[in-house]
């Protein structure tokens, strides 16, 4: 009796230690997650989601680092040094079709209208793109708008070959336009005219030349994530988008604290700037008609194959990806959480 008694008390102990453990279902999935570039304003989506404490609402645990480029994020999430990446739908599609069994896919667009642009001083001569031809251009190596500008000589109808490209350190971009180094610089219209805006340069000493008004309705940056977690959590991926899109909201709610997240991780940010910055962000790239009637995260799969078919035809890729090996909308908050005003 003393040895059942014994026995019963131990296994009752036991039930007790166990229930004061975490189990694993509760223990927190540790996500990382690289971002399109240095910390700007913009980028306050994604650290009000993590200051309110959304990510660990869903069990998330989210490492956020800076980013070099856009397209870069790309091949970060498929070497698995990434599982989510905040990057560039274009240079997704140059990679799925590609290498589609290592590629990664896009699963909330944030920008949904074409921000890639070649910037000129305000007083160039150059005023179409068919301008550029025996012009220098300049660019970082993974700048978006500088691997897509094969698209938009096909586009514009200019010869590529006529114009002169110059790589550049991403920081030097602006200084040396202005300084006459280089005709024009790649990169996003809002990127470039507050980075310009940092070191003096008015919104009137500078002209941008569009993609977009050259028949190049493109999404560009959405939230990648991994083949292998996709395979694995796919609650993780959906637990993230919840949590984002929450940051989203509240975001749009209150533009100056979403930037003061900014800050917290970069004091020497010019805040006034960047809220500058986040409010041209959310009026020029991420407010696409479209999103009155799908949702912002979402995208027009006929929109996309579109920018598949434009892709694939300018740069010669060897094969066409379909719209459902770039983008799956199945990790989607429902359409009624998804923002459909954005001010």
């Amino acid at each position: 009796m003393r040895l059942a008694s014994l026995r019963t008390a131990l296994m009752a102990a036991a039930a007790l230690a166990a229930a004061a453990l975490p189990s694993a279902a509760s223990a927190e999935t540790k996500l990382k997650m690289v971002l399109n570039w240095k910390y700007q304003g913009p980028q306050g989506f994604f650290f009000v989601a993590q200051d309110k404490g959304y990510f660990k609402a869903e069990g998330l645990d989210v490492t956020i680092d800076q980013g070099d480029g856009s397209a870069a994020a790309v091949p970060k999430v498929a070497s698995g040094a990434y599982d989510i990446g905040f990057g560039d739908l274009n240079a997704l599609i140059e990679f799925a079709a590609k290498k589609p069994e290592e590629a990664p896919v896009a699963v909330y667009v944030m920008f949904n209208r074409p921000p890639f642009t070649v910037a000129v001083k305000a007083d160039s001569p150059i005023k179409t793109p068919k301008d550029f031809e025996g012009k220098t251009l300049g660019g970082a190596a993974n700048d978006g708008a500088l691997k897509l500008f094969p698209a938009l000589c096909k586009s514009a109808k200019i010869d590529c070959s006529k114009v002169n490209i110059t790589n550049m350190a991403p920081n030097l971009r602006e200084q040396m336009l202005m300084r006459g180094q280089v005709d024009g610089v790649f990169g996003y219209v809002n990127t470039i005219r507050f980075s310009a805006k940092l070191i003096g340069v008015k919104d009137d000493q500078i002209r941008f030349i569009n993609y977009g008004d050259y028949g190049m309705d493109l999404y560009s940056n959405a939230i990648i994530v991994s083949k292998k977690l996709v395979k694995e959590n796919p609650e993780a991926v959906k637990g993230f988008l919840r949590a984002l899109n929450k940051g989203v909201i509240e975001s749009l709610k209150d533009p100056k604290a979403s930037v003061a997240s900014v800050a917290k991780r970069e004091p020497l940010i010019k805040s006034d700037v960047e809220l500058e910055r986040f409010d041209a962000t959310v009026k020029d790239e991420m407010n696409h008609p479209e999103i009155a009637r799908i949702g912002l995260g979402s995208i027009d799969p006929a929109r996309l194959k579109t920018s598949i078919d434009i892709l694939v035809e300018a740069n010669a890729l060897p094969r066409t990806p379909a719209t459902s090996e770039i983008f799956d909308p199945s990790f989607l908050p429902p359409a009624s959480e998804l923002p459909k005003k954005l001010f």
